[in-house]
């Protein structure tokens, strides 16, 4: 795929008349729907406002590229524009931007796109290149500039290619495909040692434009100083010229100009200066030389573990520098990306735990209805009581992780110790919830009070200082200040949910069933069922079987059942490419995994998206009418022998998903059937 593939006459004009950003925002969506590129211009339009809003894509020099990842965009595309007389764009370098480059990427589906746009963006950092587009004068030759310099790019990348295979390098590693050891040199050569050899990491939120701009920026600032550099990229394709561990041995310091999470522990002892993706771009030859002069503090690390799923414990967050303070981020979204840090790590114990229960429970039906039941045989007891140790483990994890992320290591034990104070005193779910936060806000303080010490006592921070003070703060803070009303809350709320009305009950599971499909897996499916995993625990913390828990898990079993079953009742409606995924979803809906559904959701979000979430509540509503009731938070149709009331649990289901079939049939429109 080439640039020219993404942008055409249509989507130029080269003389813009726009005086405010708002007002260029908009004129580059007009023209992006003038290519045929959206779907929903007003939702794109919205995406790219809210990327604006995490920082400005005007980068300086005259350049602005607004981009956005959005499930409006039809398919990808480029709309560029030039302004003559600029426009205050709010850019780096408080300059006017001129030249404009929009960026629409389709929320789902494959990424073959990204090498076009992350060439496109090293491209601009060209004086000559852009200077010959500003200067064009009519769209043909502006796309003619266009192509002869990504020819050239693109032999540039062919040449360092075969001079990179001739020389016997390995070639980069992207996220799928990790460095071979054995095809990477045991060590330099002579000749390249005497180098100096910096490496750097980039990545911005999207990951679509920053990114490789700030590595261009890097890679060409360090070829003028004559030293060999080399820029690990975080974009949306993917990781790729991934650092080994040769690379960070070898390496006199590192650059990493990051506006998300990236894992830095592997960089732990060497000179690291961190900065936004914006200061890569701006300022690549200050941070080079930064590095080179010795002027780089030297990284500790965290001493936490990374995650492979990019949100490590040891990781630069966004608007987070890497001793802990708060950057510009807003509060609500610092104290949501803590919590999914404590939900992450609580999930495993929850599902694992209350999974082994509920074969406790299946292996001592005969029991069912005494107070044995679960622990009637040995093998029954066995699995309860590892799956009670495991499940009872929730608090203190949750609460532990949240405090880890606010502050390291430093706060993982009082954390910890937080959450069982929170289980044994009667404070709960929420009291964990509480004791996480208060955790990392303790460590924080003890970190600043501290931070005057001399150096000679500074060993005795992570060994004596902060977990016992942090013990004693913890303590008294769960003790006194949080566990009694929050005890008495949750009193409340369990009488108040025993308590509630058929009707109120079933409103209950409309709105839980309801917010299971909203999103697949996103923030309002994960609140929902955080919120299912809670009533789980009943007040003293004692595993129980929930009501809410069943109508959670059946609203989030509906939307891949339900394409399954309108993939079969209405075949016109659905491409043959799609109709592959049949049995795949039906698995992933039975076994009570709702991501099945996301790439359908993406590509059709106005008629996937009600179609599901009606489904998924009227399941719920179902669940909670027929009064059914599960001890496990996973599991599926796995788990039904323990289902209260199960024939109607299955039915519940099977109600909801003819729902969301019916409605995929009635509301989408025939598929090409090529």
């Amino acid at each position: 795929m080439r640039i020219l593939d993404l942008l055409d006459s249509r989507s130029i004009d080269l003389d813009a008349r726009v005086t405010t950003k708002d007002d260029a925002i908009h004129h580059l969506v007009s023209l992006m729907e003038q290519g045929g590129h959206l779907k929903d211009p007003a939702a794109y339009e919205e995406g790219v406002r809210q990327r604006e809003a995490e920082g400005s894509t005007g980068i300086g020099e005259g350049i602005a590229i607004p981009h956005a990842k959005s499930a409006a965009v039809a398919c990808p595309g480029l709309a560029s524009m030039i302004v003559r007389q600029g426009v205050d764009y709010e850019s780096l370098d408080d300059e006017p931007a001129r030249l404009f480059f929009m960026i629409a990427a389709p929320a789902g589906g494959a990424d073959i796109h990204l090498a076009v746009l992350s060439r496109l963006s090293r491209m601009l950092m060209d004086d000559d290149f852009r200077d010959a587009l500003l200067q064009a004068p009519t769209p043909a030759a502006f796309l003619q500039v266009i192509d002869t310099a990504e020819q050239a790019q693109i032999a540039e990348e062919e040449a360092e290619a075969a001079e990179s295979a001739e020389a016997g390098v390995a070639p980069a590693a992207t996220d799928s495909q990790a460095p071979d050891p054995a095809a990477v040199p045991a060590a330099p050569t002579p000749a390249v040692a005497a180098k100096p050899y910096v490496i750097g990491v980039t990545a911005c939120p999207t990951g679509i434009a920053h990114t490789y701009m700030a590595a261009e920026a890097l890679e060409k600032k360090g070829a003028e100083l004559g030293i060999d550099i080399k820029i690990e990229t975080n974009g949306s394709g993917g990781v790729k010229n991934i650092l080994t561990a040769e690379d960070i041995a070898r390496a006199k310091g590192v650059i990493v100009a990051c506006d998300k999470n990236v894992p830095v522990e592997r960089f732990a002892g060497k000179p690291v200066v961190f900065v936004k993706v914006a200061a890569g771009i701006k300022e690549p030859e200050r941070l080079i030389r930064e590095v080179l002069d010795g002027k780089a503090p030297l990284f500790p690390g965290t001493g936490a573990a990374m995650d492979n799923s990019g949100g490590a414990d040891g990781a630069v967050r966004s608007g987070v520098s890497p001793d802990g303070r708060e950057g510009s981020e807003s509060l609500g979204r610092q104290i949501y990306k803590h919590l999914m840090n404590g939900v992450s790590h609580m999930l495993p114990f929850v599902i694992g735990g209350g999974i082994l229960i509920a074969l406790a429970f299946l292996c001592d039906m005969g029991n069912a209805g005494t107070a044995k039941f679960g622990s009637g045989t040995p093998l029954a007891a066995f699995l309860k009581n590892v799956g009670g140790l495991s499940f009872h483990m929730m608090m203190p994890i949750l609460a532990g992780y949240i405090a880890l992320s606010m502050a390291d290591r430093p706060a993982l034990l009082p954390g910890i110790v937080g959450g069982f104070l929170a289980t044994t005193g009667g404070s709960g779910f929420f009291g964990a919830l509480f004791a996480g936060f208060l955790a990392g806000w303790v460590t924080k303080g003890l970190k600043k009070a501290f931070a005057g010490l001399p150096q000679a006592l500074e060993g005795t921070k992570p060994v004596l200082l902060y977990p016992v003070l942090g013990l004693v703060l913890i303590g008294v803070l769960m003790t006194y200040v949080v566990n009694p009303p929050t005890t008495v809350f949750n009193q409340w709320l369990a009488a108040t949910l025993g308590g509630m009305t058929t009707s109120s009950k079933v409103i209950l599971g409309l709105v839980l069933g309801g917010m299971m499909s909203l999103d697949f897996g996103g923030p309002i499916n994960k609140a929902a069922y955080v919120f299912g995993t809670a009533s789980l625990l009943d007040a003293a913390g004692n595993p129980v079987s929930s009501g809410i828990m069943a109508a959670v898990m059946v609203g989030g079993m509906v939307p891949p059942i339900g394409l399954s079953l309108a993939m079969l009742l209405f075949r016109h409606k659905f491409t043959p490419t799609e109709r592959n995924a049949l049995i795949t979803n039906f698995i992933m809906g039975l076994s009570f995994i709702t991501e099945g559904a996301i790439p359908f959701a993406a590509s059709d979000p106005l008629h996937v998206i009600p179609s599901c979430a009606i489904g998924a509540a009227v399941a719920g509503g179902l669940s909670m009418l027929f009064g059914c009731a599960v001890p496990a938070p996973h599991g599926g149709i796995f788990v039904f022998g323990v289902v209260t009331n199960w024939p109607l649990y299955l039915a519940a289901l099977l109600a909801g998903s003819f729902v969301a079939a019916a409605l995929l049939g009635i509301l989408r429109e025939k598929r090409p059937q090529d």
